[in-house]
């Protein structure tokens, strides 16, 4: 293996992109909008954003409402179904035997991937790190996670490639001059191509060969 590839970086969002949950955060933000805000499009508005962007741009000054949608979420985030994206574990097979360094870099924080961990503890495995929201001030699409995934592996932004669902965090990579991947599972391919430089609908058939014919 020569030099270049060494330096390759892989950095993964989590939901939407490993795991197939933005479906389920959709309808228990979007109800949340409802009961709280009386809002019918909240799930749309933070998608990609951490807990506390969340709290202070919609619920700032509202302790008691607080509370009780923070026990929902645990609740929540406690039950849900984890379900991995088609394809993504043999995509991350295949960048293994390469030797690429992959990391999730997600807005969750530490206590959603707790759950996470329990539910599915070999995804501690998978990854070389997880980048929480714990990790990095400003949320998506600011590219500051992805920056620090860089910084982390000692990787230039040419040779960094993102997969990302959401719109702030296609925006979030594009921002970083990494490559970026749309993947088509949150939204749709013709939403979100303006924002990457390939798409796809899931990891199936994908490998690390056909990634490296990905520039920007």
């Amino acid at each position: 293996m020569d030099n270049e590839q060494k330096k390759i970086a892989v950095l993964f969002d989590f939901d939407g992109v490993v795991m197939d949950t933005e479906k389920q955060y959709s309808i228990f933000w979007h109800k949340i909008g409802v009961d709280y805000l009386s809002m019918d499009n909240l799930e749309l508005l933070i998608k990609g954003q951490t807990l506390t962007y969340i709290y202070d741009n919609f619920f700032s000054g509202k302790e008691q409402e607080l509370q009780k949608i923070a026990e929902q979420l645990d609740n929540f985030e406690q039950q849900m179904k984890y379900e991995y994206i088609p394809g993504v574990l043999d995509f991350i097979a295949d960048l293994r035997k390469h030797d690429v360094k992959i990391a999730v870099v997600t807005s969750s924080n530490d206590k959603k991937m707790g759950a996470v961990y329990r539910a599915c503890p070999e995804v501690k495995t998978l990854f070389d790190r997880i980048l929480t929201a714990e990790m990095f001030t400003r949320s998506k699409p600011a590219p500051d996670c992805f920056l620090l995934g860089m910084e982390v592996f000692g990787t230039e932004p040419e040779n960094t490639y993102v997969f990302e669902d959401s719109f702030n965090g296609l925006k979030a990579g594009m921002a970083s001059g990494a490559n970026v991947v749309g993947l088509a599972t949150t939204n749709s391919r013709e939403s979100i191509a303006p924002f990457c430089h390939y798409i796809l609908n899931d990891f199936e058939g994908f490998t690390y060969k056909k990634m490296l014919e990905i520039r920007k």
